[in-house]
C-alpha cells in the first residue's frame, strides 16, 4: 500500500498518532518493548513527562516562511507543535527552509509528461531564544511525493498537484515534530 493510500485508510478512521498509541498500549505491548515517546527510559509515571514534553513543544514558535507552500509547512507545524492553541510563552525558535524540487517520473508516448514527483527537504534548527540565539538541535527532514498529470483535465492535474504538495508538507512537519519531542525527552526534567 502506498504512503497515500495509508494516510487515507487512517483518516477515514480519524485515528491520531496518540490514538494509535492508545490503542497499541491497551493491546498489551508494553512487554515486548513498547514504551510511549513522551516517557523517558525507566519513568514511571508516563502522563507527567507527557506533559512536560507537550509543554515544551507548546513554546517553540515557528519562523516566518516565505511563498504559499512555505507558509503552509509554518501552519502545520504550529499546529503539531501546540494543537491546543494555548498561550505558552515562546522560549524557543525553530528556524527551517522548505526545498522542494520536482523531477519527471512518467511520459506518454508523445513525449509529454504523466507522472511528477516532489523531493522534499526541510533542514531545521532549534534555538533558544536569547540574545544570542543558542542553538540547541539540527535536523533535516526529507520525503518524497509524486502526482499524476491527467490528460486534458487541467483542473484535476492542479488539485493532484496541490494534494502533493500538501501531503509532503505533512510528512516533513510530522517528521520534525517528531524528532523535536525526541529532544526534548532526552533533557533532564528541571
Amino acid at each position: 500500500m502506498s504512503r497515500a493510500g495509508s494516510s487515507i485508510l487512517l483518516r477515514e478512521h480519524r485515528l491520531t498518532r496518540r490514538g494509535l498509541l492508545g490503542l497499541a498500549a491497551a493491546a498489551g505491548l508494553g512487554g515486548c518493548g513498547f514504551r510511549p515517546l513522551y516517557a523517558p527510559e525507566g519513568a514511571s509515571s508516563a502522563p507527567d513527562y507527557e506533559e512536560r514534553v507537550s509543554r515544551e513543544l507548546a513554546a517553540v514558535q515557528v519562523a516566518w516562511q516565505g511563498e504559499r507552500t512555505g507558509q503552509l509547512f509554518r501552519r502545520a507545524l504550529q499546529q503539531k507543535l501546540n494543537p491546543r492553541g494555548g498561550g505558552i510563552a515562546a522560549r524557543y525558535e525553530i528556524r527551517t527552509s522548505l526545498q522542494i524540487a520536482a523531477d519527471p517520473l512518467g511520459f506518454r508516448r508523445d513525449g509529454t509528461l504523466s507522472r511528477v514527483r516532489y523531493n522534499g527537504a526541510a533542514p531545521w534548527t532549534l534555538v533558544v531564544l536569547g540574545t544570542p540565539p543558542t542553538a540547541l538541535a539540527t535536523g533535516r527532514a526529507r520525503t518524497f511525493e509524486s502526482y499524476d498529470l491527467l490528460d486534458n483535465q487541467f483542473f484535476a492535474s492542479d488539485f493532484a498537484r496541490e494534494e502533493a504538495e500538501r501531503r509532503l508538507v505533512e510528512i516533513l512537519s510530522d517528521d520534525i515534530v517528531t524528532r523535536l519531542a525526541l529532544y526534548f525527552r532526552s533533557q533532564p526534567v528541571g
